[in-house]
């Protein structure tokens, strides 16, 4: 079997840009209270994406292209070409939602993370095997192709478990108690309701925030479902309880195959707002301890304080630098 190149695709925006603000509050409700999907810190900025392309760059030579989808917005990142890659600047590509919503214009603008992710394929030019990103995930080790790919199939990290139909069940209730209640459109009950839409009605697969491996034959599929399930996943401008979690859906039809790997997560998962003192030198402390970490997901940096920001990001910073360097240094010995 050849081997395909692996891309990355990584999903930004700007919260910060008065045009994108005042886009997104045009398609608010009238209500005071912003939709659970809506919330300010989703579409926080403070240049995470810098620090996660370095990352890449560092500790996964071997990824191809590098595809960054915006909303008529561009990322600052040219400083990272010129003091550290110069001879990627070609590799990173910026897409225009548009550009993967060609024919299905009518539901753009929108603000939802589950209807982009769910037309990512659609890149032109995107290889077969990709690794998706959100702009709050990076690598602090080296990384190899296996990591992500096993003879061209993906490596889930995750757990197999029931269904949380009680849940579910009780979820519905509340709906018909009271039609007017609006669900939150949770991290799990997307995963469920892909399960479900891949043909699994008693377990599910759960994963957390590390980048994603996905095979463009899985994502495909999607414009295979009912014109009714499509409509549903592409039109909510904010997430929606009823939505799927793509990535879970691409994960489920992998397992439906029978041909995949399942790893551990290799995640730090980081929520530094609002913590105490000690919270962030405990996990970085941690990082460096334990070799199994690959990956660092930061949460709502733009909640926390300018110092706190600048632990993380320094971090993370120091952390390819260091390998980079030692880099040269193996390279000048040869």
């Amino acid at each position: 079997m050849k081997k395909e190149l692996i891309d990355v695709v990584i999903t930004w925006v700007d919260g910060n840009d008065p045009q994108h603000t005042k886009k997104l509050n045009s398609f608010l409700p009238d209500s005071k209270i912003r939709p659970t999907g809506a919330q300010e810190t989703r579409y926080g900025n403070v240049n995470e994406i810098y620090f996660s392309l370095f990352s890449i760059f560092t500790f996964a030579p071997f990824v191809n292209n590098i595809y960054i989808v915006t909303d008529e917005q561009k990322p600052d990142i040219e400083s990272l070409f010129e003091l550290w890659f110069p001879e990627r600047t070609n590799q990173v590509k910026i897409v225009d939602h548009k550009e993967i919503f060609e024919g299905y214009q009518e539901y753009l603008p929108t603000f939802n993370s589950r209807t982009i992710e769910s037309m990512l394929w659609r890149i032109k030019g995107l290889s077969q095997r990709f690794v998706y990103f959100n702009d709050d995930m990076f690598l602090i080790r080296p990384l190899k192709e296996e990591d992500w790919f096993v003879n061209n199939v993906p490596v889930l990290r995750g757990k197999k478990t029931l269904a949380p139909i009680f849940h579910v069940i009780w979820q519905k209730i509340q709906l018909i108690l009271n039609s007017d209640k609006k669900l939150r459109p949770s991290f799990h009950l997307g995963q469920y309701n892909a399960a479900k839409v891949s043909g699994f009605n008693f377990t599910y697969f759960v994963f957390s925030h590390t980048p994603h491996p996905i095979l463009k034959q899985n994502s495909k599929t999607f414009l295979e479902l009912s014109k009714e399930r499509i409509e549903q996943q592409l039109k909510f401008k904010f997430r929606h309880f009823s939505q799927f979690n793509f990535l879970s859906y691409c994960y489920h039809l992998t397992l439906k195959k029978e041909m995949y790997s399942i790893q551990p997560f290799a995640l730090s998962y980081v929520q530094p707002a609002k913590r105490k003192k000690n919270y962030i030198n405990k996990k970085i402390a941690l990082c460096e301890k334990k070799e199994a970490i690959k990956f660092m997901c930061v949460q709502s940096l733009d909640l926390c304080s300018k110092e706190d920001q600048n632990k993380i990001l320094d971090w993370i910073h120091n952390r390819c630098i260091k390998h980079l360097k030692t880099l040269n240094l193996s390279n000048n010995k040869k």
